[in-house]
């Protein structure tokens, strides 16, 4: 069923505010009219515009749209990969990010693990905190801490080769905790394993998000993953990316796989789909005047 303009209006976040009220705590992360261009007259291409959001301390917050919306363009710009005040402004804590000054307040993890080859997991894990000029050997005890909860325990001294791709996965993600921020990053991190490995990650992801208390921005084209894991679902319109909606995801935590069957989260689904699939169509339509 199509989503109507009353609807998506429902859904849609207030215009983000650069003060928060009297007595309330800012947002993490605030994104206000947040444009993203690339190239000069012409050729001069918009990745997203407009952009408002807002992510609060402790949110698992799912991004998702049709390809080539400006997901990972956002998560670049939100990573300090990016300069991303084309116009409009981000904040954290309420305090607004100068170019640049946004690399290194968050950690991400893009869609590949990025493991080196001469380094064994505990190497791999420590990297972000070595360049960051933790001494090697505290690094590596708290390394060594964290294996159990990310189900390594025992393959401290096993390299990349040695390990399944999910087991791949965890290093990385080990690396991205470890790199202790606000905030976490993640691109499509389960994009190609396959599907009954994605979901005991997806399951195991929560387990570790519940106990490490940080907030998520986590990119998926998968609806069922982003509805499965998130809070709230931030959906994307086709590019010029902006935020079509921003729909709460109410359902109870912790989350047994079954919940997928559930009549509420597909009702959840079928509103998504309904929102994804008409911005599909946009991305495939001659624009104006063309052939």
């Amino acid at each position: 069923m199509p989503v109507s303009p009353r609807d998506l209006l429902a859904t849609r976040p207030a215009p983000a505010t650069a003060t928060a009220a009297a007595g309330e705590k800012p947002p993490l992360l605030e994104l206000v009219n947040l444009w993203k261009r690339f190239g000069d007259g012409p050729s001069q291409v918009t990745a997203v515009s407009n952009v408002n959001l807002k992510i609060r301390d402790g949110e698992f917050v799912t991004l998702v749209g049709p390809s080539g919306c400006g997901k990972s363009t956002l998560f670049n710009v939100v990573g300090g990969l990016l300069p991303g005040d084309d116009d409009g402004s981000i904040l954290m804590h309420g305090r607004p990010m100068a170019d640049g000054a946004l690399l290194g307040k968050v950690s991400f993890m893009p869609q590949r693990d990025l493991l080196f080859a001469w380094r064994n997991v505990i190497d791999n894990a420590i990297l972000g905190l070595e360049v960051e000029g933790v001494p090697r050997a505290k690094a590596r005890a708290r390394a060594l801490e964290m294996l159990p909860d990310f189900g390594l325990k025992g393959f401290a001294k096993h390299y990349p080769h040695q390990l399944s791709g999910g087991m791949r996965q965890r290093v990385a993600l080990m690396r991205t905790f470890l790199f202790e921020r606000d905030m976490i990053l993640l691109d499509e991190p389960f994009g190609a394993l396959d599907a009954l490995t994605r979901a005991m990650m997806q399951r195991w992801l929560l387990d570790i998000w519940s106990r490490y208390k940080r907030t998520v921005l986590f990119i998926t084209h998968d609806i069922d993953e982003a509805i499965f894991l998130g809070d709230r679902v931030v959906v994307m319109t086709a590019r010029p990316g902006t935020i079509k909606c921003d729909e709460v995801i109410d359902l109870p935590r912790p989350r047994d796989p079954e919940i997928v069957t559930s009549p509420e989260f597909i009702a959840i689904k079928r509103r998504l789909l309904d929102a994804i699939e008409e911005e599909a169509r946009k991305s495939f339509m001659p624009e104006s005047g063309g052939a």
